[in-house]
Parts: structure tokens; sequence; C-alpha cells
């Protein structure tokens, strides 16, 4: 019996491989293709939504905006036309989470450097202070790629709704003032159709990995 087994030894070899790669081709034929959801205001803690559109359950898109970048020009919905882009919100002077923050948008860029799909977008806020010549000096100090990366100032109350009423990424924080908030350590992941597809802890290295995955599973859609 050895003598037969030993005979027949390379054909054993090659069913055994044979074998092992036909599991593997049915393996990633059945395996459920991973689809990341779309968020709604419905489904987000209601302390991020304004009160106005905590009921809305499908349809939620990012909305039209117009703001002004680090080289002082107009940034819009048409310059993210087409476009994954991971957004935040945050202000130059931040000596807490800011800077952790910061350091993970340049690590996010520096992985999609020679990604055309895929772009970032980061919201002051408090635009009284961070002018386009502050917001330069900090886009120097960081390392931003202006061509991949938008730092964004403008009307308070235009970022405060874009942060309430689209990204669904801050608090208030009960002063009265009615365009005062409390930023957090969120990024959303924007998908082509402005449709918010993940939310990732900013200050969390796994979360900045988890993000990088959904990145490229979102590619993975078009």
């Amino acid at each position: 019996m050895l003598s037969f087994f030993k005979q027949f030894k390379f054909f054993w070899i090659f069913f055994l491989i044979l074998s092992l790669v036909i599991v593997s081709i049915f393996y990633s034929i059945l395996k459920p293709k991973k689809v990341l959801p779309i968020y709604q205001p419905s489904r987000v803690n209601s302390e991020m939504v304004d009160s106005t559109i905590q009921h809305v359950s499908k349809y939620h898109t990012i909305a039209d905006f117009k703001l002004i970048n680090q080289n002082g020009e107009t940034v819009t919905q048409n310059n993210y036309k087409n476009k994954i882009y991971v957004a935040d919100f945050f202000f130059t002077t931040c000596q807490t989470i800011c800077p952790i923050m910061t350091d993970h948008m340049v690590l996010i860029q520096s992985k999609i450097a020679k990604d055309d799909d895929v772009m970032l977008l980061s919201h002051s806020v408090t635009p009284e202070i961070d002018s386009v010549a502050q917001l330069k000096r900090y886009a120097l100090e960081k390392g931003v790629n202006d061509a991949k990366w938008n730092l964004v100032t403008g009307d308070k109350k235009q970022i405060y709704n874009l942060a309430r009423k689209s990204y669904l990424a801050v608090k208030t924080d009960g002063t009265g003032d009615a365009y005062d908030m409390i930023h957090t350590e969120n990024f959303m992941l924007i998908d082509k159709k402005r449709q918010i597809r993940g939310y990732y802890d900013g200050t969390k290295p796994e979360d900045i990995e988890r993000l990088l995955e959904d990145i490229a599973t979102l590619k993975k859609e078009d």
C-alpha cells in the first residue's frame, strides 16, 4: 500500500493543490461583497444632528456650499464633484485633539497622493480667527498639498449648518449662541453622490486604518 502512494506521490500533490485552488475560487465567489452603509440623520446620534432633520431616514446628501480656502480661492461642491472625500471640522489654534486629527489627515493625504478620485476637506469652526492668511500658515506648517486638501473658512452660519445639517458631525455648546459649536473628533467619508458612508475617530490610528480600507471599498462601487 505504501509503495502505491509513493508511486502516485506527484499526482496527490497536484490533486491537493488543485483542490485548494478550487476551494479558494469558490470562497471568493461566494464571499459576501462588503458594502458601506449610507448614513441618514435618523440613524446618527441625535446630539450631532439639527433638530429639523432628525426624522430624515433617506436621501440625505451634503448641501451645496461656498467657502474660501488657504489660497484665497473659492471652494464649492463642484471642486468635489465625482470625488470621494474625507471631511472634518477643526480650528488652527486648537491644542487638544486638532493636532492629532491634522497629523492623521496628513497621513491620509500621503496614502491618497496619487489617487485622483480622493480628496480632503477641513472646515474651520472659528472662521473669525482662521483667516485665509492663518490657514495658509497652518497649511505650510503641516505640509498640506493644495491639490488634494482644502482648509476652508467663511461664513460661520454656513459652516455651522454644514456641520449640523449636512455632515451630522458637531455638538452645540449650550451658550445660547445659535452659531457656536463644539467640534468633535469625527472624520466623515463622503462618496461621489455626496452621501455619508462612514464616521471615524480622527484621533485613533485604528480608525484611520479602517477609513483607508473603506475608501478602497468605496472605490470598488464605481
